[in-house]
C-alpha cells in the first residue's frame, strides 16, 4: 500500500476578539499544497493575469504600504534583509511579511478593500502563505472579512482556511460575495495559533464573473476542483479525520477504478467523519446540482455500509442546514457510483460537499468527485393504452369453473385441490369498481401441507400486464381451524426480483374475509407472478375467486364529479336589495367563484421559505399548511434544554401574514426510531416530567395559533412512550393538549390507513384505537390519514372512508402524496385521490405532503421541478382545483332573485343592466348551511 500524503484536522473552534465562533464541530476547511519549487511559476501565473487586483502592493513590492497588522507586529523579508525563515529564502521565492507578536489566534494582517469592491459580484481570492517558529504538525491560516456599519453590529464573513506545514509555501483559495455593501470591508488573514509566526509572500483577489453573481456557473464544468486527485489532495480535506492518497490498496485488491490514484478518509470516529471540499461562491441558489462520486469502504471487517453525500451550508445569519444528496450501500469488493441533485434555496456564507455515513473505524474510499448543474430531463409522454380491457380479469381459471385447478401451481411443496362452499358475490370494493358482474362459482382453492408462510397457490402473470396501467386486485380468503393467534394473509406479486404488496388482510375467526389490493408496473418485468400467502406453517389456506384487472379511472372520477355536485355544492338564492326593481328587470348576472373555502394544504420546511418561487406558488395555490419536521420534538430540542423554535417561528409568521391556517405536527411521535437518544436513555420519572415538559412549552407558546394538533403521530406503529409509561400516557397527553389549547382540534394521525396493504393499521384497527381512546376521555377531534399511497383506485380508499366515517368525526388525508415516474401517471394517481376526498362526505381536507422536486419524502412525486417548472401532475392538481370553482350566468327573476348551486367559499357577483350600468359585489356561501338566501346590496345601481 503506497501512501502519497496526509491530512489531518481537529476539532478547533476558531475564536476570534470580536465575534462568536462557528459552534459546530463539523467544521469545513480548504487546503492546497504548494511544493517550494513550483511556487514561483504558479504565482507567477496568478500575477500575470489581466484581471484587476482588489489588493493594493499585493506582493509587498512597496514593503508595508496599503497593509496593516492587527494588534502585534508585521515587517516585510527581502533579498536585502539577510533574513530567511528555514528553506524560505527571498532570494528565491522573493518578498514575503513577517506577523509576529502574536497573542491571539484571530490576530494577522489586514487592508482596507471597501472602494474596490461591488455588491452581487463575486471574486476569488488566492493567497500564498506558510507559518514559522513553534509549529507542531499542521496549523490552520484564515481568509476573512470584516463588514463594519455604524447602524449594526460588525459582522465576519469566512473566506476560506488552508492546513500549512511549517516553512512550507501553501495556497489558500476561497470565494466570497457581498449581497450589499457595507461602510467598511476588511480582508485579513488570521489563524495560527498565538506564539506562531504568520508569513505571507502574496494576496491576489480578483473579480471571477461579469457583471452578476447569477452568471457565474459554467454549464459543463464541474464545481469541485481536482476532482480526480490529479493534483493530489489539494482543495481536500478530511472532516474530522485524516486523509490520505493511494495508487492501490490491500496489497493490489484495491485500485483505481479510472485515473491513477483515490483518497480514503481514515481515523474515523464518527459517522459524520469523511472527506469534503468547500465550495462556497461557486453554486448559486435556486439552480439544481448534480453531485456524481465513485466509492466503497474498507477495513473495520465492514463488507457494507451506507454512504451519504451531504451539503452543510451556512446561511448568513449563521444557521446551519444539512441537506442530504444521496446515499448507496457500498461494500469493500467494487467501486460503486454514488449519485443525486441538490438545491439551495435561499443564500449561503458557506457551503461545503463531504462524504460520511459507514461507520467509525470503516475507510470511505472516494475515486472521483464531481458537481455540475444538473441537465433538464424532458417529461416522459403520456402513455398510451391499446385496448386496455377495464374490469377484465387477466388471471385464468379464477372461478375453478372444471372443477380443476388448471392455470395454477402450488408455489413450494404445498398441495393444491378444489373445494366448495366459498361466497358467491364478488368483494365490495370490487363490486363497486366492477358494477353489475356475474356471481361467482362458490368453488374455492384448497392450499395444505404447508410447512412455510409463502407457500400457496401461485399463477404467471408476465405476459398479461401493461406498463403504467392501475391494476386492482379481488379475492375471498379463509385460514383452517385451529389458529390461537391472528393470521397475516397477503396476495402478493414476484416482478423480477422485486415482491410487490397486493393487499392484506389479519384473520382471527374462521369467516372469509375481502382482500382488496392495487399494483402497477412501471418497467417491462422479464418475470412477473402472482401468488397467495401468509398463515403460519401447518395453516390450511382458502382462496376463492381471485381476480386482478385494470381499472377506469375516468369512469370513477366522473362518478365522484356527480357525487360531489350532491354532497360539495349548496342551493343558494342572490336577493337583490336596495335597487329599483325597474332597473333589474332583464339584468344580467355573472356569478364566479374566487376560492373555495375546501382545505387544500400542503408541508413545507424552514429552508422552502427562503425561495420567493417556492412562497408564490405556496401562497397562490394553497390555504392550509403544516411543517415538515421544524415542529417535531426531535427538531425543537435535538439536546435536552437547547430549545429551537426560531425555525417554527418564522414559518409561522409567513402563514399568519397570509391567512394561511395552520396545522401542528407532531407533538410526539410514538415510533421509537424517531425519539432523540437523550429522550430514550431517560428513567420512567424523568421521561414523564420530559412529557408534560414538551407539553406545556409547546402548546403555552402557540396557544391559538395552530388549528390542528397531531398529538401523537404514528400510534398504531410504535409504543415507546406508552411502554415507557403505561396506557394511560397517550390518553394523558390528549387531555393535557386540550387543557393547554382547548381551541385545537386534536388528531390521531397514521398511515396505510386507505391502501388495504397493512393489516396493522386497516381501518377496523383505526376504529378500535380512536373508541378506546375516547372511552377513556381523551378529546379525539380528528382521524388522520397520511395518504403516502401507490397506484390508487378510487373503491378501496372509499371503502376505508366509510369505514372510519361512522365515528362521525372529521376525517382530513394530512401527508398526501403519489409517486410515478411518468408525469401524467402521477397526475392520474394525484386526481383520483383529489376528487376521493372531495367526493367523500366525512373528508374536510387535504394535506399535500410538499410540491417542490428535491424536496418531497418520496422520488418522483413533485408537482413542481426544483427550478421552478409547473410539471403535468401540477397543472392536473390546478386543473383539479380550477374545477372546484362554481360559476353561473343568466338573469334576475321576476322577484328580484337569482338561484344557482355552487360550493362553499367566496364569490364575486356582476350585474349587468339593459341599460349597461355595471355593479360588483362579494358574497360568501357557507359551507355548514344546505341551502342559503344571500342578500346583495346593489345601492347605487
Amino acid at each position: 500500500m503506497k501512501r502519497f500524503t496526509v491530512c489531518c484536522f481537529s476539532n478547533k473552534i476558531h475564536k476570534n476578539r470580536d465575534r462568536n465562533s462557528d459552534k459546530k464541530s463539523r467544521e469545513s476547511m480548504e487546503v492546497s499544497r504548494i511544493d517550494n519549487e513550483e511556487n514561483n511559476n504558479n504565482v507567477a501565473s496568478i500575477i500575470g493575469s489581466d484581471r484587476t487586483n482588489v489588493i493594493v502592493n499585493h506582493d509587498f513590492s512597496s514593503g508595508m504600504h496599503s497593509w496593516h497588522p492587527n494588534c502585534c507586529e508585521a515587517f516585510v523579508v527581502t533579498a536585502e534583509s539577510n533574513v530567511s525563515h528555514g528553506v524560505l529564502d527571498p532570494s528565491k521565492c522573493g518578498n514575503y511579511v513577517v506577523v509576529k507578536n502574536r497573542n491571539e489566534t484571530w490576530q494577522g494582517l489586514e487592508q482596507d478593500i471597501t472602494n474596490r469592491v461591488k455588491p452581487c459580484r463575486l471574486y476569488k481570492v488566492s493567497a500564498t502563505v506558510a507559518v514559522s517558529g513553534s509549529v507542531q504538525g499542521l496549523v490552520e491560516v484564515m481568509a476573512t472579512l470584516k463588514l463594519e456599519s455604524q447602524q449594526s453590529q460588525t459582522n465576519y464573513q469566512f473566506i476560506a482556511k488552508t492546513c500549512v506545514f511549517k516553512e512550507k509555501w501553501v495556497r489558500l483559495e476561497g470565494m466570497f460575495s457581498l449581497r450589499s455593501l457595507p461602510e467598511k470591508v476588511v480582508f485579513y488573514l488570521e489563524g495560527p495559533s498565538p506564539g506562531i509566526d504568520l508569513l505571507i509572500q502574496s494576496v491576489i483577489i480578483h473579480r471571477e464573473s461579469e457583471p452578476e453573481l447569477e452568471r457565474v456557473s459554467v454549464e459543463d464544468e464541474t464545481i469541485v476542483v481536482n476532482p480526480n486527485f490529479e493534483d493530489g489532495l489539494n482543495n481536500w480535506t478530511g472532516r474530522s479525520c485524516k486523509i490520505m492518497l493511494h495508487d492501490s490498496m490491500a496489497d493490489g485488491k484495491i485500485v483505481p477504478e479510472t485515473g491513477k490514484v483515490f483518497a480514503s478518509a481514515t481515523d474515523r470516529t464518527q459517522n459524520w467523519n469523511g472527506i469534503q471540499q468547500e465550495i462556497t461562491g461557486k453554486v448559486q441558489r435556486k439552480r439544481v446540482y448534480e453531485a456524481t462520486a465513485v466509492v466503497r469502504i474498507y477495513g473495520n471487517n465492514v463488507t457494507s455500509a451506507t454512504i451519504q453525500s451531504t451539503l452543510w451550508v451556512q446561511n448568513p445569519n449563521q444557521r446551519d442546514q444539512y441537506i442530504g444528496i444521496s446515499t448507496v450501500q457500498a461494500t469493500d469488493k467494487e467501486w460503486i457510483q454514488l449519485k443525486g441533485k441538490f438545491l439551495l434555496n435561499g443564500s449561503a456564507s458557506r457551503v461545503v460537499i463531504y462524504l460520511e455515513g459507514p461507520p467509525p473505524g470503516t475507510d470511505i474510499l472516494l475515486n472521483s468527485l464531481t458537481v455540475k448543474h444538473a441537465e433538464k430531463i424532458p417529461p416522459s409522454p403520456p402513455p398510451s393504452f391499446e385496448n386496455p380491457a377495464f374490469g377484465v380479469n387477466i388471471l385464468t381459471n379464477s372461478h375453478l369453473s372444471d372443477d380443476t385447478t388448471n392455470g395454477w401451481f402450488s408455489l413450494g411443496n404445498c398441495t393444491l385441490s378444489v373445494a366448495e362452499g366459498s361466497p358467491r358475490i364478488l368483494p365490495p370494493m370490487a363490486r363497486d369498481s366492477l358494477g353489475a358482474h356475474e356471481r361467482l362459482s362458490g368453488r374455492y382453492i384448497l392450499v395444505t401441507n404447508r410447512t412455510q408462510t409463502w407457500m400457496g397457490p401461485a399463477q404467471m402473470i408476465t405476459d398479461k400486464l401493461k406498463l403504467f396501467l392501475t391494476y386492482q386486485i379481488s379475492v375471498w380468503v379463509k385460514v383452517g381451524s385451529g389458529i390461537n393467534s391472528p393470521q397475516n394473509v397477503n396476495v402478493a406479486l414476484g416482478i423480477d426480483s422485486q415482491w410487490v404488496n397486493g393487499g392484506q388482510v389479519e384473520i382471527n375467526d374462521d369467516r372469509w374475509h375481502e382482500i382488496g389490493g392495487s399494483f402497477r408496473i412501471e418497467k417491462q418485468p422479464s418475470k412477473a407472478l402472482v401468488y397467495v400467502q401468509g398463515p403460519s406453517s401447518g395453516i390450511d389456506l382458502m382462496v376463492a375467486g381471485l381476480q386482478i384487472f385494470p381499472v377506469d379511472r375516468l369512469a370513477r372520477i366522473k362518478h365522484l364529479k356527480r357525487q360531489c355536485d350532491k354532497i360539495r355544492k349548496r342551493d343558494v338564492i342572490l336577493k337583490f336589495a336596495d335597487v329599483d326593481s325597474s332597473k333589474l328587470s332583464g339584468a344580467t348576472i355573472r356569478v364566479r367563484q374566487i376560492r373555495n373555502s375546501f382545505p387544500v394544504g400542503t408541508c413545507i420546511s424552514r429552508s422552502n421559505i427562503d425561495n420567493e418561487d417556492f412562497v408564490d406558488f405556496f401562497l397562490k395555490n394553497f390555504n392550509w399548511a403544516v411543517f415538515a419536521n421544524e415542529l417535531k420534538w426531535y427538531w425543537t430540542e435535538p439536546e435536552q434544554g437547547k430549545l429551537n423554535y426560531q425555525d417554527a417561528d418564522d414559518m409561522l409568521n409567513l402563514c399568519s401574514s397570509n391567512n394561511i391556517e395552520t396545522r401542528g405536527h407532531c407533538i410526539f411521535w410514538e415510533v421509537q426510531a424517531t425519539v432523540q437518544q437523550w429522550i430514550q436513555n431517560m428513567n420512567q420519572t424523568d421521561l414523564n416530567n420530559a412529557v408534560q415538559n414538551r407539553l406545556t412549552d409547546l402548546l403555552n407558546r402557540y396557544k391559538g395559533k395552530f388549528k390542528h394538533y397531531d398529538v401523537n403521530n404514528e400510534m398504531l406503529h410504535g409504543s415507546f412512550y406508552q411502554d415507557k409509561l403505561g396506557k394511560d400516557i397517550r390518553v394523558n397527553m390528549f387531555k393535557t393538549a386540550h387543557q393547554l389549547d382547548p381551541s385545537a382540534t386534536l388528531f390521531v394521525n397514521d398511515y396505510h390507513i386507505e391502501d388495504g396493504c397493512d393489516p396493522k393499521s386497516c381501518p377496523e384497527k383505526y376504529t378500535e384505537q380512536i373508541l378506546d381512546l375516547q372511552e377513556k376521555g381523551a378529546p379525539v377531534g380528528g382521524i388522520g390519514i397520511q395518504g403516502h399511497i401507490d397506484s390508487p383506485v378510487g373503491p378501496i380508499v372509499c371503502s376505508a372512508l366509510d369505514k372510519l366515517g361512522i365515528l362521525g368525526l372529521p376525517i382530513w388525508f394530512t401527508e398526501l402524496d403519489v409517486s410515478s415516474v411518468n408525469e401524467h401517471i402521477r397526475a392520474d394517481d394525484l386526481e383520483v385521490m383529489m376528487w376521493e376526498a372531495f367526493g367523500h362526505p366525512a373528508v374536510e381536507g387535504i394535506m399535500l405532503w410538499g410540491f417542490w422536486e428535491l424536496f418531497m419524502s418520496r422520488d418522483n412525486s413533485h408537482l413542481v421541478n426544483a427550478e421552478g417548472d409547473v410539471n403535468e401532475a401540477g397543472k392536473r392538481f390546478l386543473a383539479v382545483k380550477k374545477d372546484w370553482l362554481s360559476h353561473a350566468n343568466g338573469h334576475i327573476d321576476q322577484n328580484g332573485a337569482f338561484p344557482f348551486r355552487g360550493y362553499s367559499g367566496n364569490y364575486a357577483v356582476e350585474v349587468i343592466t339593459t341599460s349597461s350600468s355595471k355593479v360588483l359585489k362579494t358574497f360568501v356561501v357557507d359551507k355548514e348551511v344546505s341551502s342559503q338566501v344571500i342578500t346583495v346590496d346593489l345601492q347605487g345601481l
